[in-house]
């Protein structure tokens, strides 16, 4: 009996051991995973997150053939709905005419960034990127942005190419970013910037903004916001413009529809140049599109924009665009609604309107598509102004000034203006397509 005892106690401490030894070896291997997987949370380790290549870039790819595999499924029945694809190349649109009668165009997605035309003809974007995939529309985190979302893609460093796998709805908590060389491509699918902040472009180069709608975007600021892997810092209220250009070059706005937001639409201020606003879709709303800061600011006298194939339609009031300085071409465009006027400016800025189609609103009072705001009387007769080809409609004029030469409109002048009796064929598939 004393021997079977003992041989219990034994074993029921043998057994005892294997127990504690079973729990430390637990504990062991629970530390090791906590050293290897630490809480997101944690600074140290968003630091190095920010700091390495392949986690921060793990939504990019090299091989467009992969892209292609990749969003080609969850797009092809909308891109077929939306008419993306082959269709006949005799729109006398040179941009839709370079990519679209591409029939495989979902293939060769960075070709778009050599159809660009005028000022803004050499924004590359991110076409010597890699492609980066899109798959979250929600969890907007300004300081810390995940991985898929929108703005993880934008502050990146280097070149991209981002494109989505679905369509989206995005309501950013506070002002999108961009970081130079890159390119938001919204083509086949419905992607929605809306009712929160916007999209700032500041301080950066090489930007093409293509396929997006951009509407209801609110003030917001006065937070933390990042704006590159390695840099985030307070930001102050921001106006609530749908797209803010900031002291930057190389910018191309195409193809997007923009409408009813705090401020303006587009915004070029403080030094931009270099910028084309092409086959864009306007709509409700007040201040359109302004192009330069104020008349004090003297070095906006660098700015060239071209404003091109664009549709300017119902509920929208005027600065379509207003300038200031710089040297502006509109050519090609359809204003179909203003209530106080088309093109408006100051500060003596060369204005060349070639080829666009005027109609005028019903109020007798509003039929000048010019409005000067000048600073002392008979100054803006010397701006040089001029209206060329421009078809004026229903009671539409245009008020010429300055010189008559065409060499006054050397620095205005980014590309041959087509008749405008095809504007409405032109135009005709401006805005994001869908």
């Amino acid at each position: 009996m004393a021997v079977a005892l003992r041989l219990s106690c034994l074993c029921f401490l043998q057994l005892l051991i294997v127990i504690v030894l079973f729990i430390n070896s637990s504990a062991d291997n629970s530390i090791e995973e906590a050293e290897q997987f630490p809480s997101l949370s944690n600074s140290t380790f968003v630091n190095r997150l920010s700091g390495n290549d392949e986690l921060r870039h793990e939504h990019a790819v090299d091989d467009p053939e992969a892209i292609a595999s990749m969003v080609d499924t969850s797009i092809r029945n909308s891109t077929e709905r939306r008419k993306l694809g082959y269709f006949s190349c005799t729109t006398g649109n040179p941009i839709d005419d370079c990519w679209r009668c591409d029939r495989h165009w979902q293939r060769n997605r960075r070709r778009l960034a050599d159809c660009s035309i005028g000022f803004g003809r050499n924004a590359i974007g991110g076409r010597d990127g890699r492609f980066y995939v899109v798959t979250d529309s929600g969890n907007d985190d300004p300081v810390n942005p995940r991985p898929g979302t929108l703005r993880h893609a934008v502050i990146q460093d280097e070149p991209l190419w981002i494109v989505f796998k679905r369509d989206m709805h995005i309501t950013l908590k506070q002002e999108l970013i961009m970081n130079s060389f890159k390119t938001i491509d919204a083509r086949g699918v419905n992607v929605h910037i809306a009712n929160g902040a916007c999209i700032t472009i500041q301080f950066v180069t090489n930007i093409i903004i293509h396929g997006l709608h951009i509407h209801d975007c609110k003030p917001t600021g006065n937070a933390m916001v990042r704006s590159s892997p390695s840099h985030y810092g307070w930001r102050t209220m921001a106006d609530g413009d749908a797209i803010s250009i900031f002291g930057s070059s190389h910018i191309w706005v195409d193809h997007n529809s923009l409408s009813n937001c705090a401020d303006g639409l587009i915004d070029a201020i403080m030094g931009s140049t270099a910028i084309t606003i092409s086959n864009n879709y306007f709509t409700h709303h007040n201040e359109v599109i302004l192009l330069g800061h104020s008349d004090s600011y003297v070095r906006d006298k660098v700015m060239q924009v071209t404003i091109a194939f664009n549709h300017f339609g119902e509920g929208l009031i005027q600065r379509m665009p207003r300038c200031r300085h710089g040297y502006f071409h509109v050519v090609n465009n359809d204003y179909t609604h203003w209530e106080m006027y088309a093109i408006g400016g100051s500060a003596a800025p060369t204005i060349n309107s070639q080829g666009n189609r005027y109609l005028a609103p019903v109020n007798p009072f509003a039929k000048e598509v010019t409005k000067r705001v000048e600073p002392w009387e008979g100054s803006w007769k010397q701006w040089n102004w001029r209206s060329v080809g421009d078809l004026l409609l229903n009671g539409a004029y245009f008020t010429a000034s300055g010189r008559a030469a065409p060499g006054s409109y050397a620095r205005a002048s980014s590309l041959a203006a087509k008749s405008s009796s095809m504007v409405g064929m032109i135009t005709s598939n401006a805005g994001a397509l869908s």
